[in-house]
């Protein structure tokens, strides 16, 4: 699918790897929407990408919210593509503590809302409005979430992190067969460790440390790394139903 042209979304798009996808967007010649929350810098964010990209403060769980973000980007054209980035991290927590007590329930519901449900209603919402439009280039539309390799190699405390992400893994391939009749393809990109504003939060030792474990090559993900990858699933016609892993050949251990 060629994205010269083209209107697109891109939820958690004021920062990191939403921003960075957003960026890239623009250079191809697409319109972009940044969707993100109202305490972000979404607006700061789309000015600097200049006026082929503006800012929808919008929650990924809100439907009329996230419908207005849509809506904005038909206004500039036909909605082709959503990259989806919006979620938030885990919470650290095991399932019994040291005391021998359970891990916090509502912690536990709390990332898997955000990363599952609001994945399935930025998917859902999506495909609604892409549904109505023409072919182009056999598609009417691209869409592309954002899952971890804490799906498949999921550490110590990160239990709502992985069954969130492992489930965005397990809709993929059923979202892609589903709207296949509607000519609506749906990959998703499983990041490994990247130098992204979650990431920031952590000492340069331990960040070096996670740097070091990366087989080839021996560096954090970049924002950038994220991007072209998420540009070449969106152009790429034959790619679908696919989760692939970017993460520079890495295995995280038990802990």
């Amino acid at each position: 699918m060629k994205l010269l042209g083209i209107s697109a979304v891109v939820t958690g798009g004021a920062s990191g790897l939403g921003f960075a996808t957003a960026k890239e967007l623009v250079a191809r010649g697409a319109r972009v929407v940044l969707a993100d929350l109202p305490n972000s810098n979404g607006l700061e964010s789309a000015r600097s990408l200049g006026d082929a990209a503006s800012f929808v403060p919008a929650d990924i769980l809100d439907e009329y919210e996230f419908g207005e973000a849509l809506s904005a980007a038909q206004r500039e054209g036909q909605l082709r593509a959503v990259v989806h980035c919006a979620g938030r991290g885990g919470d650290r927590l095991r399932i019994i503590d040291r005391e021998g007590r359970p891990g916090d329930f509502e912690s536990f519901q709390g990332v898997v809302r955000i990363n599952l449900f609001g994945t399935y209603n930025v998917l859902r919402l999506t495909a609604e409005r892409m549904a109505s439009n023409e072919p182009l280039d056999g598609d009417r539309g691209a869409i592309v979430l954002t899952s971890s390799i804490a799906a498949f190699d999921g550490q110590i405390g990160q239990t709502a992190y992985t069954a969130s992400k492992a489930a965005v893994n397990g809709i993929t391939l059923v979202a892609a067969r589903d709207l296949a009749s509607h000519q609506i393809r749906v990959n998703t990109i499983a990041p490994g460790t990247f130098d992204t504003p979650m990431l920031a939060r952590f000492s340069d030792d331990v960040r070096g440390a996670l740097a070091e474990a990366v087989p080839h090559p021996k560096r954090l993900g970049l924002a950038e790394d994220f991007a072209h990858m998420a540009i070449a699933l969106l152009e790429n016609s034959y790619v679908n139903g696919e989760t692939v892993r970017l993460d520079g050949a890495i295995r995280m251990p038990p802990r």
